[in-house]
């Protein structure tokens, strides 16, 4: 047998590769900032931001500037002490250029600089000069202003003082590698969104965004003196909470400090974003297992104590979290974040302290706020008496369709394949579109699921509405996962769940129904990028044998042109699709569900709270915050087909 492009059979010394300072970053960037996309792009400014943040955390910084500049280049400024432009010792040379050029180098490893610090463990800054084109610091200290300029993570002008000054502080200017990114423009809304997070989590800490690209010039500043208490009531800004006050708890064991804010409303999602050192944890850990393990346990003995749960009745945490809106931030000195994107904390002595802070701080809350009290037990115990309708809704479902037997629902047409990663499931809206999906599919690896109608707005409904909703739970069962706190990714029989709806009004409608459907009781889909939004074309172009479609305006234009060729007068046919069920198998096989051709649209869930707001405007009880949302952004809403 001829084998071809083979390894070599030696293994030696030869084949180990060793890349010298930054390079390991340039070779392979996502394994330090995520991904080399959007996210990754403004990650980079989240890891100098981080390092403001430390500052502040440590008592010198009180005010921080984050501007876009002309040509998408980003400045961040802070009135800290300035990075240190002294020797330093190991290496021999200037501790600015130090922080800059050598991986794991900088004030967070001991020596009395940081007790608490966020960012990628003294990589951030070395990480962003290595990733971007260039890249210029100056410090203020001492009196003077030091400059140094980098290329590439590579020094192309050494340290240098290029004047004096009356003030401390470091700025930070870069532009961002383009032969790296995908895409190098910045997203203010973005940095806005992540920069207000950040002002919450500092009380009194003062941030100032701003986009100083022509034509579009704003600034917003921030600061937050109630902290956290500020980011609770924000969240909950377009609910109604249940009791006018946020609760705040805080507490202090040696260097680590635990503080709560907690709010429920008289909705039924659960809302609980957890930082360590300002690092968002999505996947919580240990300070979020000690908070949950402690709200359920406090609630449960005030109940039995007032008598509002008899004897033998317990509510669940799950019952207990039902309408709750929180924040939890620990600051401790060695956070041990689990995973590379740091998304869950490992530290098992936070859990301790925030298990005995809620439990002693919580229950005196609960004994001085007897009405409050009250109603915190109060929607406890409904959550608890829905949980247990939502199961016996399920039983009886599963009882009457036979659905316990692993029986798939009659609107779903399956697939060969059994390997997840390799199926792909269209959720359909309508019958004939369905139809022509299930002739033009290639049944290998594609299912499809038929939907008819509106579904359930799962913002305004419990879990026990949600089994017995006859659009839903054929999907539920279709997936395969569950839902809530029993939804397991592991048991998802598609790694690929397309949206697939008309390009009209009724469709975008359908299209928010169903995410927010996964993004209230299967966020994971959405984390795992598993979900996608389906682009079916919008035009149908006919110049005599010749067919060709348009999926906008500016395409249909181009297109005809072409078909054209110049010449005015020939005639080319153009015809709207009105939606999906108009198309023949083929037309749909071709425009919409081919790999090799269709275009998808992956959802990403880059930032849950600006996400939870957005569905909480949407589909929430509020009329009025709604009519503002559409009001504000109707400008945006082209091209839709009324």
């Amino acid at each position: 047998m001829e084998v071809t492009n083979a390894p070599s059979t030696t293994y030696d010394a030869s084949e180990i590769q060793v890349l010298e300072g930054l390079q390991a970053v340039r070779k392979r960037p996502g394994m330090y900032i995520g991904s080399t996309s959007s996210s990754g792009l403004h990650h980079l400014v989240y890891e100098i931001v981080d390092n403001c943040v430390d500052e502040a955390l440590a008592g010198f910084c009180t005010e921080i500037l984050v501007q876009i500049n002309d040509g998408d280049t980003i400045t961040v400024t802070d009135n800290g002490r300035g990075i240190p432009v002294d020797i330093q010792a190991q290496t021999g040379r200037p501790a600015l250029e130090v922080v800059y050029t050598v991986l794991h180098a900088g004030g967070k490893f001991g020596g009395g600089g940081y007790k608490v610090s966020g960012g990628l463990h003294g990589v951030g800054a070395s990480v962003v000069n290595a990733l971007s084109e260039w890249l210029t610091v100056q410090v203020h200290r001492d009196g003077s202003i030091y400059e140094m300029k980098f290329r590439r993570g590579e020094v192309v002008e050494p340290l240098t003082v290029v004047g004096t000054t009356d003030r401390t502080g470091t700025t930070v200017t870069f532009k961002p590698d383009p032969e790296i990114f995908e895409d190098t423009v910045y997203d203010y809304d973005i940095l806005r969104t992540r920069m207000r997070e950040e002002a919450f989590l500092t009380a009194g800490l003062q941030i100032r965004t701003v986009d100083a690209r022509p034509g579009v010039e704003q600034e917003h500043s921030m600061c937050y003196r109630g902290g956290i208490r500020e980011f609770v009531t924000w969240l909950n800004k377009n609910r109604d909470p249940l009791h006018p006050e946020v609760i705040y708890m805080t507490a202090q064991r040696g260097d680590s400090v635990a503080e709560i804010a907690m709010q429920y409303h008289d909705g039924y999602n659960e809302t609980i974003f957890s930082f360590a050192n300002n690092v968002h944890t999505p996947e919580g850990g240990m300070h979020e297992e000690g908070f949950k393990r402690a709200l359920t346990s406090v609630l449960n003995a005030y109940g039995h104590k007032m008598k509002l749960l008899k004897d033998d009745e317990k509510v669940s945490g799950e019952d207990c979290r039902e309408g709750l809106t929180c924040v939890i931030s620990v600051k401790l000195t060695e956070a041990q974040f689990e995973g590379q994107t740091k998304s869950k904390l490992g530290n098992s002595e936070i859990r301790t302290l925030v298990n005995a802070m809620v439990s002693e701080k919580l229950e005196v809350f609960l004994e001085e706020n007897p009405q409050t009290a009250r109603a915190i037990v109060d929607k406890a115990m409904t959550a608890s008496r829905a949980r247990e309708a939502a199961k016996k809704a399920r039983e009886s479902i599963r009882r009457k369709t036979g659905l316990e037997s692993g029986q798939m629902p009659d609107k779903l047409q399956d697939c060969n394949e059994r390997d997840p990663s390799l199926c792909e499931i269209y959720i359909v809206e309508g019958d004939s579109a369905a139809g022509s999906a299930i002739q033009g599919r290639d049944s290998r690896f594609q299912a499809i699921l038929s939907m008819w109608g509106k579904m359930l707005n799962v913002e305004k409904a419990r879990a026990d509405k949600i089994y017995g909703n006859d659009k839903l739970y054929p999907m539920i069962v279709a997936l395969g996962a569950g839902i809530g706190n029993e939804f397991n990714i592991d048991k998802l029989r598609y790694h690929k769940i397309i949206i697939m709806a008309d390009a009209d009004v009724d469709g975008a409608h359908i299209r928010t129904l169903l995410l927010t459907f996964f993004f209230r009781y299967m966020r994971p889909l959405i984390e795992r990028g598993y979900v996608y939004s389906a682009v079916p074309p919008l035009y149908k172009l006919t110049r005599g044998k010749t067919v060709r479609v348009a999926y906008s305006d500016a395409e249909r234009d181009r297109v005809s042109a072409e078909l054209r060729g110049g010449n005015p007068n020939t005639k080319v046919e153009i015809n709207r699709f009105k939606g999906l069920g108009e198309m023949d198998p083929h037309e749909l096989w071709e425009t919409t569900m081919d790999p090799e051709r269709r275009s998808l649209r992956r959802i990403t869930l880059d930032d849950a709270v600006r996400a939870d707001e957005v569905f909480t405007i949407l589909m929430g009880e509020q009329v009025e915050p709604r009519k503002e949302w559409i009001e504000r952004n109707a400008m945006y809403a082209v091209n839709i087909d009324i």
